[in-house]
């Protein structure tokens, strides 16, 4: 009898830049990785994958970024995979000793995926510095796991593995900031109309804030998805008409 082996899981590593996120990158993944371009840009691609608990863990590497807001090619890569990718796992590297400056990019990948792990990195310097994080709050407050790592020693990646697996075995969490209201029934009139045309699965209303922003590049990225994907769309009629076919002379 022929099992099937288990799925790969896809994991977003993102943090603003110098917080320890290629470093955790290159402990988990050792040798098991490959670098390139993303299709259609000049930013460098990591992807690299581990072993836990006999399962199969893809990490995609993210460009580091203070923000979603796609000001930069670096932006707009991160974004798009966030969204358009859909990970089963996003783990956003924060450093401990300036929590707040990460907690911009933190809140807007909570936006568009609550199956997310937030690691924070550098807690032997925040400590030195008589830094104290209630890790716990925190995790309540953002209703996602927060780990401590120190992530040149390796202290926390076993936890952090832990977390991920955890996560992507485990249902989508509640986070939600929630606007003023005349934002939020603009946000939920244009969300229902989306997920009329595009169907039930995805995060629609990330998407019609974005859209109510008048982003252009969200603009920009959606067109080319839907474009993909009817392509993809037709590619698959095709063969499985050429299937029915060959089935059917046979």
């Amino acid at each position: 009898m022929n099992v099937s082996e288990p799925e790969e899981i896809t994991i977003a590593l993102i943090g603003n830049p110098n917080t320890g996120k290629s470093t955790v990158f290159n402990a988990l993944t050792g040798l098991n990785q490959h670098t390139g371009n993303w299709p259609g840009k000049t930013v460098l691609q990591s992807t690299g994958s581990y072993q836990y608990k006999g399962q199969t863990f893809k990490i995609v590497d993210l460009p580091g970024t203070y923000s979603l807001l796609a000001n930069s090619p670096e932006e707009q890569v991160a974004r798009d995979f966030l969204y358009f990718g859909s990970p089963q796992v996003t783990v956003v590297m924060a450093d401990a000793t300036c929590l707040e400056r990460n907690l911009n990019l933190i809140l807007q990948v909570l936006e568009i995926t609550t199956k997310t792990v937030i690691c924070l990195n550098f807690m032997d310097e925040a400590k030195r510095k008589g830094i104290q994080v209630d890790k716990e709050k925190l995790a309540a407050s953002l209703r996602a796991p927060v780990i401590s790592a120190v992530a040149r020693e390796r202290k926390g990646l076993r936890e952090l593995q832990e977390q991920i697996c955890q996560v992507a075995a485990g249902p989508q969490g509640q986070f939600q900031i929630q606007y003023p209201r005349e934002v939020e029934e603009a946000v939920n009139e244009l969300q229902h109309l989306l997920q009329s045309i595009l169907g039930q699965n995805g995060n629609w209303r990330w998407l019609a804030l974005r859209l109510l922003d008048g982003d252009p590049a969200v603009e920009q990225s959606l067109a080319s998805y839907l474009e993909n994907s009817r392509v993809a769309a037709t590619g698959e009629r095709r063969q499985a008409t050429c299937r029915r076919k060959s089935l059917s002379q046979s």
